[in-house]
């Protein structure tokens, strides 16, 4: 009579083990596979008759064989649970995402988790792969991760000209003006003024100022250094903070920049229009304590320049 029952549970349990809407795959030491249930027939397209006694890496040839080797050594040492999730390797069998109305993924993410399976002397024989679809949860997550970087993006970048907007850049250049303080490299300032920038507005209207805003800002993106910090810091006014750049080397930079813009040509209904700039640089010296100085020591020298006819390079003494 016990053995009836003992047949018809084992019954039962190959039935769920086959239904579960989870992929189950035992494997032995040597990723021979004993048991492949339904799910992962179903995705896969391997029928069990197909994949019995069939080293997994063989026909799964994605599966690093090295890194799999590494996690049943762990689990058969420790005889404990071991996991991987999609955040670590989106997947471990790359299935299609059986989900194309709902998810846009290419393929399924998994979870993983690894369970030693002993024998009756207690020694670990085999390892059960219990394989998780989370394609939806990564898909969610993804998606939030996308929006919050793009919101981040918008809190920190000027809408027109793409450049960081003034209280990014400000918050930027207090965190590097510190950096290279504490660490003594050299980093320099370049502040610069479209010249008579109002006269253009009240001529050719404010939509085409904003055209050359827009061609500025490319200006100084063509003549900066990845690592250079870059924004607008209000109005017509732009903003650089050079990194590793002394003086003389900002000056230079400072002077291409200006010839640059010098040669852009803005069309006006057929009318060639050309603007310049002014610009003011500074160099963290010991004297500059916070980066508050160093923006008005720059500034200093913007002034300079302006007062002296525009269109050319002003640097403070200070």
């Amino acid at each position: 009579m016990s053995t009836t029952i003992e047949l018809k549970d084992i019954h039962w349990l190959i039935d769920m083990v086959h239904s579960i809407d989870v992929g189950i795959v035992i494997i032995d030491k040597d990723f021979s596979v004993k048991v492949w249930n339904g799910f992962m027939e179903n995705h896969s397209g391997f029928l069990t008759t197909h994949m019995m006694d069939k080293k997994i890496t063989d026909v799964f040839t994605s599966i690093p064989e090295d890194w799999l080797q590494q996690k049943v050594k762990s689990v058969c040492l420790l005889k404990n649970k071991a996991f991987t999730t999609w955040e670590q390797r989106p997947y471990l069998f790359k299935f299609k995402s059986y989900r194309p109305i709902t998810s846009n993924a290419e393929f399924m993410y998994q979870n993983i988790t690894f369970i030693p399976l002993t024998n009756i002397q207690g020694e670990v024989t085999q390892i059960c792969m219990i394989v998780h679809d989370v394609t939806d949860i990564a898909i969610s997550k993804q998606a939030f991760q996308k929006a919050n970087a793009k919101l981040t993006l918008l809190s920190q970048t000027d809408t027109l000209t793409q450049l960081y907007n003034q209280g990014y850049w400000r918050e930027r250049c207090a965190s590097e003006f510190m950096s290279h303080k504490n660490s003594g490299r050299i980093a320099s300032m370049i502040i610069l003024d479209i010249d008579h920038f109002k006269v253009v507005n009240d001529t050719y209207g404010h939509p085409f100022g904003d055209e050359v805003l827009k061609g500025i800002a490319d200006a100084i993106r063509d003549k900066s250094k990845k690592q250079d910090i870059t924004g607008r810091f209000g109005g017509e006014e732009f903003t650089s903070l050079l990194i590793d750049t002394d003086l003389e080397s900002a000056k230079l930079v400072a002077e291409r920049l200006r010839k640059a813009i010098e040669a852009i040509h803005f069309e006006y209904q057929g009318t060639v229009v050309k603007v310049t700039a002014s610009f003011g640089i500074a160099q963290i010296t010991p004297s500059i304590t916070d980066h508050k100085k160093l923006i008005e020591v720059a500034d200093l020298g913007l002034y300079i320049a302006k007062n002296n006819g525009r269109n050319q390079i002003g640097i403070s003494e200070h």
